[in-house]
């Protein structure tokens, strides 16, 4: 498959009108960058390019490009029709790179719009995401995350503050959290990451979480975010914060999201039967860079975990929903190579469990407005969807409710399903209990589908699983019915 010229990241969601900027990264095949003292922070170069796992930076962006691109949107586009990257500044300092977000894009006409982006001396070009444009305003917006990445402190590369420039800057994501190894982090470490948190938090730009990861080998991993600018830190080696029990009541007090993940791994997965806080444990992380906890591989997984002994049965989600458990779904990146967001594991030359790794994840959050109070209410809510990193569009209701509810139904359930891609969707399942109900194969980039469902137990639930022709998927999160 050939690769794609561009990097482009335009808003999901949009009013007839308004107007927005488009993301645009020019990629180039992917490089080692050295480690340089002396540098801003952030940038490319820098001290903290090299991690103790053997991971190098790499950078997949040209030093310098001065060309020109076109754009076209089809109808109701109003907007550039080129561009030139000639004097155009990235975003750090002495940055030349053309990274950069092209401004002054509209739409006269409601309607499922992609921008597309063509480089004029080659002819090569690359599609945006699914641009969703309304007459009406929006009451929530679908804002993209990752919540999920290590530092050059634990087993990662890059400080705090390259790594909210990069997903910020880089990878053009609304949401960011770090999530690193407490246990490798001291207390005033764990201050400073706050404190680098807090400082890029910035209402309808980015929204930033204050999070970790509480590493247990006995209990499996669990990241915890809280929703405020301040949070305890939660260690898996301490004498009481090493107990789940202990770590789910600091949760239920701080009204924090406690989120396990890689739930299958054999090595570092989660055993359902070891504990479980259902208000604090409203979600899970389905997929990362070590595959997809979904379901396993014999029952069409596509994705699933490979490294660290591969997948554990009995301890995907479907098993914890199975369980009666609750969990909306998330992507998340997990990365380790300092880019988060636009992760290169796979073009590393080292011989070690990184080989088996796969895409990472992110996630879409459904919010009122792109601010860490209301992202905190969404993800709770549980309107977020997973993804293997495609900012696919996605809705899903049942009953006339959205994904993440718990409703009462009597009789003929409606279930609603709007999605859209850049590219064209192979396969769309509605699951049931764990089971496909429904399964279509759409063979275009927009999906609207409805059907009913009698039910068929005390409590249903169902969620939606989007693959598309190129591999790449979507899980919604659950909705689940009570007759």
């Amino acid at each position: 498959m050939q690769r794609s010229p561009f990097l482009l990241a335009a808003p999901s969601t949009v009013q007839v009108g308004e107007t927005f900027s488009l993301g645009v990264k020019v990629l180039a095949e992917p490089r080692y960058v050295g480690s340089a003292c002396y540098r801003p922070v952030p940038g490319v170069q820098g001290p903290y390019n090299v991690s103790p796992r053997g991971i190098r930076y790499m950078d997949n962006v040209p030093a310098q490009w001065e060309g020109t691109v076109e754009l076209a949107g089809g109808e109701g586009y109003e907007g550039p029709r080129e561009f030139s990257f000639a004097g155009v500044a990235g975003p750090y300092v002495d940055d030349r790179r053309p990274i950069t977000r092209i401004a002054g894009l509209r739409f006269s006409s409601p309607g499922t719009k992609y921008v597309e982006v063509r480089d004029r001396e080659s002819g090569r070009a690359a599609l945006s995401n699914p641009i969703v444009v309304t007459a009406e305003p929006w009451g929530r917006r679908l804002f993209w995350g990752d919540l999920h990445s290590q530092t050059f402190f634990s087993d990662g590369l890059r400080c705090p503050e390259e790594l909210h420039a990069f997903a910020r800057d880089e990878a053009f994501l609304d949401i960011f959290a770090l999530s690193d190894h407490a246990e490798h982090l001291t207390d005033r470490q764990w201050d400073y990451f706050v404190g680098v948190t807090n400082d890029c938090n910035e209402d309808n730009r980015f929204a930033t979480l204050v999070g970790l990861e509480w590493t247990s080998p006995g209990f499996g991993h669990r990241n915890v975010y809280y929703p405020g600018d301040h949070g305890a830190i939660l260690r898996a080696n301490d004498d009481f914060y090493g107990k789940l029990a202990n770590v789910h009541a600091h949760c239920l007090a701080e009204q924090a999201l406690c989120i396990p993940h890689h739930s299958a791994n054999a090595v570092m997965g989660v055993n359902w039967e070891l504990g479980h806080e259902p208000t604090a444990e409203r979600l899970v992380e389905l997929h990362s860079v070590w595959g997809n906890s979904e379901r396993p591989a014999s029952a069409g997984n596509p994705r699933p975990i490979r490294a660290h002994e591969g997948e554990k049965l009995g301890q995907h989600v479907v098993d914890a929903l199975k369980r009666g458990y609750r969990f909306g779904f998330v992507g998340g990146g997990d990365i380790h190579d300092g880019r988060p967001g636009d992760e290169l594991h796979s073009r590393q030359e080292y011989p070690d469990q990184y080989a088996l790794l796969h895409r990472q994840g992110i996630m879409g959050v459904w919010a009122r407005e792109l601010t860490r109070e209301a992202v905190f209410e969404a993800l709770w809510e549980r309107r977020c969807f997973a993804t293997t990193n495609v900012r696919t569009y996605l809705e899903f209701e049942v009953c006339g409710q959205p994904m993440g509810s718990e409703i009462t139904c009597s009789g003929a359930r409606s279930l609603r399903v709007r999605a859209a891609s850049e590219a064209p969707f192979a396969r769309m399942n509605v699951v049931l209990n764990g089971e496909d109900l429904v399964t279509v194969a759409p063979g275009s980039r927009e999906v609207d589908w409805g059907g009913e469902d009698g039910g068929s137990a005390a409590c249903d639930w169902y969620y939606v699983r989007l693959t598309r022709a190129d591999g790449e998927m979507a899980w919604s999160s659950p909705i689940w019915v009570n007759d």
